[in-house]
């Protein structure tokens, strides 16, 4: 087949479009078709350099120059900017994020409309990046002032916490706007559902006691309750959190062990606190320097990855079917909701949770409290309940 001069021309620079962005500008009269892939291209060459920056500044250069590179590009570009971010490395995602935020501001700046039906896409497509979608809503948002009431509506059941607390809040607002009565309790409770940050739930919780209302708690935050406890073992001078004591060598087959001051057997304890506080000064008695140790079973309905999270002020150790998953020693620096979170994986059938609790031996007030809170949920915080497993 026959090229002549000017196909040449148009194959050569083609070619070289594909190489840099920057050189498209050359073939404009000659290749219209090449410069989109070209641009192309190049974005997600500098997407890609910039994703593959880490830590102590390895590619930190060819990340700047990509950075760089993708802030002139065109706000039609910037959602693929937006769905290339990735939480898992929040050093690129800034960088990426910074991008965008130049790229729409000089768009917006000077005078031209959002793409917003592209950006919706975005916000709306749980597959990306939350803080991907929470980007690209606030920019809308920016430029649109009914994008709020179109979307976050929408996101009671998101993926991402902050679109979700966003819609809990519009919801406690609709309900605060109704008159006391079986309206404003079911829009409450519609929001108390789809609630996951504690001062939400806690917010709900205290009104719909308010209209005499039982909440249940427990079950809304997925803690676990019915325990078997057996202590105290000694942990004078702070000795006993890497002593393995009775129940971590031999817990299946022995009811009772040799204790600090004496043998110690299983009971059975259920907790009726709200938050799932197990107080072992109640259950176990008071003592300065011991262990005690809490047993209980999951039964799950499939394999799955959950959420271990605890809290405690005391020194705390748990094993989930005979393998370490947490080890906090750490004794009365505070607490939190959700102070330690475990990842694990849960298998079918019954799961064996052990936690080992150490009180050391200081005196002050403060320092008295001996309890703990277990709590099994996914990723967003939502309760993943025992399931009822069939008989064989």
């Amino acid at each position: 087949m026959k090229i002549d001069l000017q196909g040449k021309i148009t194959l050569i620079l083609a070619i070289l479009c594909i190489t840099c962005m920057g050189l498209c500008i050359t073939c404009m009269g000659l290749c219209i078709p090449c410069i989109g892939l070209a641009q192309h291209t190049c974005l997600n060459k500098s997407i890609a350099q910039v994703n593959a920056v880490g830590n102590e500044g390895f590619g930190h250069e060819a990340a700047m120059a990509a950075w760089q590179q993708l802030g002139t590009a065109d706000v039609a570009q910037a959602p693929t900017i937006l769905a290339n971010i990735n939480a898992d490395k929040p050093l690129a995602a800034n960088w990426l994020r910074a991008a965008v935020d130049q790229i729409v501001e000089r768009h917006v700046n000077s005078g031209k409309a959002l793409p917003k039906s592209e950006f919706e896409k975005i916000v709306f497509d749980q597959a990306y990046a939350p803080i991907a979608r929470r980007m690209a809503y606030e920019w809308l948002k920016e430029c649109d002032s009914t994008a709020e009431a179109r979307i976050i509506p929408k996101m009671l059941n998101d993926s991402s916490l902050e679109m979700r607390r966003d819609a809990v809040a519009l919801a406690i607002k609709h309900a605060q706007q109704l008159e006391k009565g079986p309206e404003a309790i079911k829009q409450y409770r519609v929001a108390l559902t789809a609630a996951r940050d504690f001062d939400q739930i806690e917010s709900i919780h205290k009104t719909l006691t308010q209209f005499g209302e039982k909440v249940e708690l427990q079950q809304h935050f997925g803690f676990l309750i019915n325990w078997k406890l057996v202590g105290p073992f000694d942990n004078t001078d702070k000795d006993g959190f890497d002593v393995a004591y009775g129940p971590e060598q031999d817990l299946a087959s022995k009811n009772s062990y040799t204790g600090k001051s004496g043998e110690v057997r299983w009971s059975e304890h259920t907790t009726t606190d709200e938050y799932g506080t197990v107080n072992l000064n109640e259950a176990v008695g008071k003592h300065m320097g011991a262990v005690t140790y809490a047993y209980t079973e999951f039964p799950a309905d499939r394999q799955q990855e959950v959420d271990l999270r605890l809290v405690s002020k005391n020194a705390t150790k748990i094993w989930l079917n005979g393998e370490v998953v947490m080890s906090n020693e750490v004794y009365h620096t505070g607490s939190s909701f959700d102070q330690y979170i475990g990842h694990v994986t849960m298998k079918l059938g019954k799961n064996s949770i052990l936690v080992k609790v150490c009180q050391n031996e200081q005196t002050e007030a403060w320092a008295q409290e001996w309890q703990f809170q277990l709590r099994v949920c996914d990723k967003l915080g939502t309760a993943v309940l025992a399931a009822v497993l069939a008989a064989k």
